[in-house]
């Protein structure tokens, strides 16, 4: 069993990481079901165990946290739904790359909901939809815009940190920091593809899915 947990307002990053932190090893010892917990945070950077200084631009805008996911900086904030994933990937198969495939596969399938195609690139962690509404790259390519992103951390196997998916948050908050760490891609989200998609629609799309892909 997976208890769902989603929590009204806006939670503050250090109480999530004690919850998760907490739960991860309550989960670990079978002490605990596996959780999914959806939530929005107040503005905010974070910083993954991959991230370079020179990515954080705007160093006074938000607070930052140092974070132990793996990844560079990401933002959170009002309008993205970040979805703290706590499962036992020990029970799952041990297999680091296959649950992150998995990971992408449900934010894909989520995204369908919506009739919006998602793409995962090589080299580019997260995922991606095409904008043929902007113009060609400088390859002649389609431009592209990431909507969500992706950054786990793992301990005696039980995942924690997760997915954060742009429903409608403050795009020009990402300015403050390099996404990821890529700076030739821009950010985009569901309300800004021109989708009225509120924060319980994309819930509701993500329990849906969850089945599809983790069974």
């Amino acid at each position: 069993m997976v208890e769902w947990i989603t929590s009204d307002g806006l939670t503050g990053y250090l109480d999530a990481c004690r919850f998760m932190e907490s739960r991860a090893g309550l989960i670990a010892k079978g002490e605990a079901e596996e959780c999914i917990w959806l939530l929005e945070h107040p503005p905010l950077y974070t910083a993954g165990t991959s991230a370079k200084p020179a990515d954080l631009i705007d160093p006074g805008r938000f607070e930052v946290h140092t974070s132990k996911r793996g990844g560079q900086y990401t933002y959170h904030g009002p309008g993205q739904r970040v979805i703290y994933v706590m499962l036992d990937v020990g029970k799952r198969g041990r297999d680091v790359r296959k649950f992150v495939q998995h990971l992408e596969a449900w934010v894909i399938a989520t995204l369908d909901q919506f009739n919006v195609t998602g793409h995962i690139r090589e080299g580019r962690v997260g995922v991606w939809v095409e904008r043929p509404d902007k113009p060609l790259t400088a390859q002649g390519t389609p431009s592209e815009d990431k909507i969500a992103a992706i950054g786990i951390r793992l301990r005696k196997w039980v995942s924690f940190h997760g997915i954060s998916i742009n429903v409608e948050p403050d795009l020009a908050h990402f300015s403050g920091i390099v996404p990821c760490g890529i700076t030739e891609h821009g950010v985009t989200s569901l309300v800004d593809l021109g989708l009225p998609v509120g924060m319980d629609d994309l819930d509701l799309a993500l329990r849906r899915t969850f089945d599809t892909v983790f069974v």
